[in-house]
């Protein structure tokens, strides 16, 4: 190898060895920078799962502590995580059972549900979704839905969040809000008072119907929403009797922006209105106004009308003859009329300022006078009798009628009475007990000497008969058929006498009971009583149902049914007589019937049957008061009696007897 070949070799290796030397030199700088940056590194990931346990710390009290309901669910709706708002919004707890979100849907929104939840999966999220839930406890509710996609590190989804709201309250209180809004504006559009609500720029914000009618607009009201009214008042003015002054006036009333009220404006077609001005201020500032027009033509000619009817009745009250006085809640006397002047003696100006109650009064009807007003401190009218004595100390009786007096706001503040001098009425009410007193005394003597009149005849005519009876007997063969049938009619003419005489005597005792009513089972009376009177063999008594238990004189009672029925059996003229005894309850009365099919009665001598001593035949039995007795004793119980009867067709007797 020639010398340069060497040469060259050797500076080749020196230039390597350097080069060599370089590398290392530049690695082992590399090196240290690496490790360096690997120190770095480890210091910022230090900082970094720091700052990732910090955030995820917040984000854990922000999910534990947030007021709205949070869910986390994967894409088939199963719940994977809910703090406790969502817990009390759907009342089910995950951990505790397993919940999938599309069993809380209601049935209605399930088709609704499934089209947002592609439209989440398509688009990663939505917001102000509205959808009604059921809960586990069945409860309906409207909720508000914002939701989004939760992707895994390759950027697929895996499971879905959402906030959820309940917002049932609201939108409920929302439909009110809407409803109450419809109903002012249909209520405004309504209203009898013509409004007009104008901004500070007098544009027309609302207005109704009674104001384009009052001033005759050709418009509807919505249409003039917007409008300028810087000259309405000017395009309206000839509508009024005094134009200047209609403008003049709301001029004045725009300049100064304060409340006017019951500004009277008379239009040309006769209608009076009330005009009412309210300025609108916010916080110090000016937002405009309100006009208000009310019609009082008819309050106005009532006015007038209700003076002249005022005038009216004052006359009338100041000269009628009941006596009217006004007082205050201490019994002072602040007004009377001239008739009630007259009545007590006394003139007004002896009366105005005085005590009602000490001027007339006596003790002990001053309690009574105490307590009526009493009454009428509490708002009750009533009317009480009361002894009096006049300016000439002369006993009169008043009927008061008191009621309590209001002032226009409804307090109480004392009393009016109206005064009836009773005087000469309560005198022929103490004569009338004084007869009563007297008539009831002649009655127990008039009773009393009944009984001993009726004594006193049936001793001598049992004597007679007796002796009849026994020259009858003694003479039996001597006696032609002429006297012993002459004898005979005189012993049928006692014995009718003396039935007579009991029949008089029954029919004056009858008003003369003290017995109080008892019950009395009129099914049991009949029964007991068909047993007693003599009922011929051809005659049959039916009882048609059970009768009823009424209240009633027990003696009296089965005398009314024996008379009834005696008189049925004595009249019958049928081999086959029936009589029939039912009855029918009406809401006051008991109503009875006895129908027989006997002789009948001649409608002629229906009105005349009940009245005494009017027998309608010559029967011995027979002496024209029984039927007096029955209607006696159906009076005694409130009730009436009447018949309905044809010759030869038998006899309906009716009657009642007060429940």
């Amino acid at each position: 190898m020639a010398a340069s070949d060497v040469e060259i070799l050797k500076r080749a290796l020196d230039r390597e060895k350097a080069a060599r030397k370089q590398a290392e030199k530049i690695l082992e700088q590399k090196a240290a920078e690496l490790y360096e940056l690997t120190q770095k590194l480890q210091h910022s990931n230090k900082q970094l799962e720091s700052l990732i346990d910090e955030k995820t710390s917040e984000l854990n009290g922000v999910f534990e502590n947030i007021v709205d309901a949070y869910v986390v669910t994967d894409l088939v709706g199963n719940v994977l995580k809910m703090n406790d708002p969502a817990i009390g919004l759907l009342e089910a707890d995950f951990e505790k059972e397993s919940i999938n979100i599309m069993n809380l849907i209601h049935p209605t929104e399930y088709d609704n549900v499934m089209t947002n939840f592609q439209e989440l999966i398509k688009h990663g999220s939505l917001t102000d979704v509205h959808v009604k839930i059921m809960t586990k406890n069945q409860q309906i509710k409207l909720v508000h839905i914002n939701c989004s996609i939760i992707y895994d590190n390759h950027g697929k989804p895996k499971a879905a969040q959402g906030i959820v709201r309940d917002i049932t309250k609201s939108n409920e209180d929302e439909k009110k809000l809407i409803e109450s809004e419809n109903r002012l504006s249909t209520l405004i559009l309504n209203l009898e008072n013509a409004v007009l609500l104008e901004d500070e720029n007098r544009q027309i914000v609302l207005t109704n119907n009674r104001f384009c009618e009052f001033f005759e607009i050709p418009m509807r009201p919505e249409e003039m929403v917007g409008f300028d009214c810087s000259e309405a008042a000017k395009n309206s003015k000839e509508l009024f009797v005094n134009p200047d002054g209609f403008i003049a006036k709301v001029d004045e009333i725009l300049r100064n922006k304060e409340m006017v009220t019951g500004d009277e404006l008379v239009m040309v077609n006769g209608r009076i209105l009330e005009r009412d001005f309210v300025p609108i201020i916010e916080s110090g500032v000016y937002k405009g106004h309100l006009w208000s027009y009310k019609d009082v033509t008819l309050k106005r000619s009532y006015r007038k009308s209700l003076e002249a009817q005022k005038q009216k009745y004052s006359s009338i009250i100041a000269n009628m003859n009941l006596g009217l006085v006004e007082v205050d809640q201490n019994d002072n006397i602040l007004m009377v009329n001239q008739s009630f002047c007259k009545m007590s003696g006394y003139s007004e100006e002896e009366l105005v300022g005085k005590n009602a109650a000490e001027r007339f009064l006596n003790s002990e009807d001053r309690k009574i006078f105490k307590k009526e007003t009493e009454n009428r401190l509490n708002g009750k009218s009533s009317s009480y009798e009361v002894q009096i004595f006049d300016k000439n100390n002369e006993k009169k009786y008043w009927l008061i009628s008191g009621a309590p007096n209001y002032d226009i706001n409804g307090k109480i503040v004392g009393s009016i009475g109206i005064h009836l001098d009773i005087t000469d009425f309560k005198s022929l009410q103490l004569q009338k007990e004084l007869l009563l007193s007297q008539l009831a005394k002649s009655n127990d003597e008039l009773h009393e000497y009944a009984h001993i009149v009726s004594h006193d005849l049936k001793s001598p005519l049992r004597s007679i008969y007796a002796l009849v009876n026994w020259l009858k007997e003694d003479n039996l063969e001597k006696y032609d058929e002429t006297s012993l049938k002459n004898i005979s009619l005189i012993e049928e003419t006692l014995e009718k006498m003396e039935q007579l005489i009991g029949d008089i005597l029954d029919y004056s005792s009858l008003n003369s009971t003290n017995k109080e009513f008892t019950e009395i089972d009129c099914n049991e009376l009949l029964v007991d009583l068909i047993k007693v009177i003599y009922v011929p063999s051809h005659i049959e008594i039916k009882l048609h149902g059970k009768l009823p238990v009424i209240n009633g004189d027990r003696t009296k009672v089965n005398q009314l049914f024996q008379n009834l029925l005696s008189n049925a059996v004595k009249f019958m003229d049928k081999e086959k007589g029936l009589i029939e005894v039912s009855f029918e309850e009406t809401s006051t009365h008991y109503k009875f019937k006895i129908k027989d099919n006997g002789i009948g009665i001649d409608p002629a001598f229906h009105d005349k049957i009940f009245k005494i001593f009017h027998a309608l035949n010559k029967n011995k039995d027979s002496t024209g008061i029984g039927l007096s007795i029955v209607k006696k004793i159906v009076d005694l119980h409130q009730g009436v009696i009447w018949l309905e009867s044809e010759v030869g067709e038998g006899t309906t007797f009716f009657f009642t007897l007060k429940k």
